[in-house]
């Protein structure tokens, strides 16, 4: 029997920040795939726009990479990090099959606000000034919003269409939430360690993630 997680700084601050954790991971956009009542024309402004972040994301994992291996002190944090850098190459092929089926030209595709910001703030985590536990908190934010949103699209009941559980599965299958357990594992022991003002900042950073994933849901319905 797998045991239960153990509670951090990182599961403090969630409950602090419930509602603000609930409206990344439960979107009125992941609830109508699970429900069933998905515009798929949302669905493909997602994947166009998920294809271009997605590019710009992975330069962020291999400088988080580097961090890893320059100053963690674990060999276990780089493995992780490798393993999450190592898959981004099969998303992005993902995506591109994703394109061709759903009528996406991913070359005609232009970052909207809420893409262009997030994109920024991810620059901005890249600084060799941003403390690795804090900008291994936001990594582990970044995946665990997509990892338990599109889990949920597959949870018993659901109605989610035939042609969207390949995405619900790259994310919400079980592989993905041990690796996300993997990456929490390495915040919240930085965050034991941390000073006042690195909690501080981590802290902040999480409620950035989670206010930058509801803005890119809301994007994929039609907003800015």
């Amino acid at each position: 029997m797998e045991k239960p997680e153990k509670r951090g700084v990182i599961d403090t601050w969630l409950d602090k920040h419930h509602s603000l954790y609930t409206a990344a991971t439960r979107h009125d956009f992941v609830i109508s795939i699970l429900d069933g009542s998905v515009d798929l024309s949302s669905f493909k402004t997602w994947l166009g726009q998920d294809y271009l972040f997605v590019r710009e994301f992975a330069p962020f994992v291999a400088n988080v990479l580097i961090r890893a291996g320059k100053e963690s002190g674990e060999t276990s944090d780089m493995e992780v990090v490798l393993g999450g850098l190592a898959s981004l190459n099969d998303e992005i092929e993902w995506f591109k099959s994703e394109g061709s089926k759903w009528g996406v030209d991913f070359s005609t595709v232009v970052a909207q606000k809420a893409n262009k910001e997030y994109r920024r703030f991810l620059e901005g985590l890249m600084s060799s000034e941003v403390e690795y536990g804090v900008v291994m908190t936001a990594f582990w934010a970044i995946e665990a919003v997509y990892q338990e949103s599109f889990a949920h699209c597959l949870e018993n009941g659901n109605k989610t269409p035939g042609e969207l559980t390949g995405a619900c599965n790259r994310w919400g299958n079980d592989g993905f939430r041990q690796y996300c357990s993997s990456v929490k594992n390495i915040a919240e022991r930085c965050l034991e360690n941390a000073s006042g003002e690195a909690l501080v900042e981590a802290e902040d950073v999480l409620v950035r993630v989670l206010e930058h994933e509801v803005a890119f849901w809301e994007m994929s319905r039609g907003g800015q």
